[in-house]
């Protein structure tokens, strides 16, 4: 916890005057009314030089998603709005008579649109070139993060590992290893189809139809497996209870991602015309860094991702955790290049990727004269227990970025109140609605906002407020942060002294 001298010291640095506040009326009366502590709560509010408001916001707290701001306005100063994560077909084989002659290699740079068209049209690129069988293997290069599997032996955050949210990413994560599943039933049917088509995987189901609410269907689903028999087929089984006369779609995470990249390779390679006498397998560990031209080999297609501010959208708006994993992971391992959108960070050995990311985020935080004690970044996405940070760090970030070159491609990338992302729902007909944009973040027990709102006199204040509670649940910790993003609205943003 920071002692008052280092929150004083804090804001001093970004030229803030201090002034300790108790939260608006309107705020407490809604903590109180859910039995939530005030001192449950951070919150700082900043107009310029001024603070507003500051209500425990020297605590180190659980931020949630808006621990992403971190992320993205880090990313977007070290990286610069050319960064683009890409990957490559390599090989060292020659082409003769249309045979590749040896490995393919699928090599994995941190990018955030490596999905099914992409390989598909990675894949028509060797068809054009006139290959038409690859007699080797297909060899998986996910070395560009140390460890290059960081989904191994992690822990579950719950116990719904298979949803999209908890996808932790590599450098080559291909269609975010994602199943789409489309669920449709009668009284008496369920019928289950599944894309991408994969080589040799299947679908079924032992789920039981019951009478019950469709918009509820999650309440009866139970997480599902695969099983491979004796020949390599590979089935994805889907347990628990669906609806009756009720249509649903989801995504799952549930295939080894070799086992995914092997089978969804095999069937576009398949559907192009094209074979390959070899295995599908993953590249192995050399001891040597990653670089952009790896010795001994060319390349024969890639693909580069949309420009970091595009991506920065779907971080920020639709709270992405794989994306902002990816990014994060990206800090700590690359750096942008006009040419080829992005290259490996000169290394003399290979470094765990995280710790160099959080070294990264450690000195832009020193550049711009912010407090670091007590933050812990654990993996960018703010999906995380022991990530932490306090309301006047972050409050800090989104200071820094309003004099940032890059601040409209920072602000662009946040949900506008009432409008877009996690807030379109939220505020609707306030003094913010389709003004402010506030940053969310939500796991069981925290809410928290963060993001840039106008006052009544159109000045814009940066507000952030975290609430850290068991008691949260219900909607109660949202309509306490959204009544301070109103009250901040509403007002000339005139500081608040307690006592007043």
């Amino acid at each position: 916890m920071f002692r008052p001298v280092i929150i004083a010291a804090l804001l001093a640095g970004l030229g803030l005057s201090t002034a300790q506040a108790q939260l608006p009326e309107s705020v407490s009366l809604l903590l109180r009314s859910a039995n939530i502590p005030e001192d449950a709560m951070g919150a700082i509010v900043l107009r310029g030089n001024t603070t507003v408001l500051s209500h425990g916001a020297e605590r180190s707290m659980q931020p949630a998603s808006t621990m992403k701001l971190v992320t993205t306005a880090v990313g977007l100063e070290q990286l610069g709005p050319i960064f683009r994560g890409r990957t490559e077909l390599r090989t060292s084989a020659d082409v003769i008579n249309g045979v590749l002659k040896g490995d393919l290699i699928l090599r994995g740079g941190a990018d955030t649109d490596f999905n099914a068209d992409v390989l598909a049209h990675m894949l028509q690129t060797l068809r054009n070139q006139g290959i038409v069988k690859i007699k080797g293997d297909l060899i998986l290069d996910r070395q560009l993060f140390q460890p290059a599997r960081p989904d191994i032996g992690a822990a579950p955050f719950d116990e719904s590992a298979e949803f999209r949210y908890n996808v932790i990413p590599d450098a080559l994560l291909l269609n975010t290893n994602l199943l789409d599943i489309d669920m449709s039933s009668t009284e008496r049917q369920l019928t289950i189809l599944m894309q991408p088509p994969l080589e040799n995987v299947s679908i079924t189901s032992d789920m039981k139809l019951v009478k019950g609410s469709c918009a509820r269907w999650e309440d009866g689903w139970r997480p599902p497996e695969y099983r491979r028999d004796a020949g390599g087929k590979l089935q994805v089984i889907l347990h628990g209870t669906f609806p009756q006369n009720c249509s649903k779609g989801t995504s799952i995470n549930v295939l080894d991602r070799n086992d995914y990249a092997d089978r969804l390779f095999r069937a576009t390679w398949k559907r192009l015309g094209g074979t390959i006498t070899g295995v599908v397998r993953e590249a192995p560990f050399t001891g040597l860094p990653p670089t952009a031209e790896p010795v001994g080999t060319r390349m024969l297609a890639d693909h580069v991702a949309r420009a970091l501010p595009e991506v920065l959208r779907d971080i920020n708006k639709t709270s992405d955790n794989t994306l902002a994993r990816t990014l994060f992971l990206s800090l700590g391992s690359l750096q942008s290049d006009g040419w080829l959108g992005s290259r490996p960070v000169a290394m003399t050995a290979p470094e765990d990727t995280a710790a160099r990311a959080r070294l990264v985020i450690q000195e832009w935080f020193q550049r711009h004269n912010i407090e670091t004690q007590g933050m812990l970044v654990d993996n960018g996405s703010g999906l995380s227990r022991t990530g932490r940070i306090a309301p006047a760090q972050m409050a800090g970030v989104l200071q820094a970025m309003l004099q940032s070159p890059w601040a409209p491609e920072f602000q662009s990338s946040l949900p506008i109140v009432a409008l877009d992302g996690t807030m379109r729902k939220r505020l609707l007909g306030s003094p913010a609605a389709a003004r402010a944009r506030i940053k969310t973040g939500t796991l069981k027990n925290v809410v928290a906002v963060a993001g840039y709102v106008p006052d009544a006199n159109n000045q814009q204040c940066v507000v952030v407020a975290m609430i850290n509670s068991d008691l949260v649940g219900n909607g109660n910790g949202r309509a306490a942060v959204d009544a301070l993003i109103e009250w901040v609205a509403r007002s000339g943003a005139t500081p608040v002294v307690a006592g007043q």
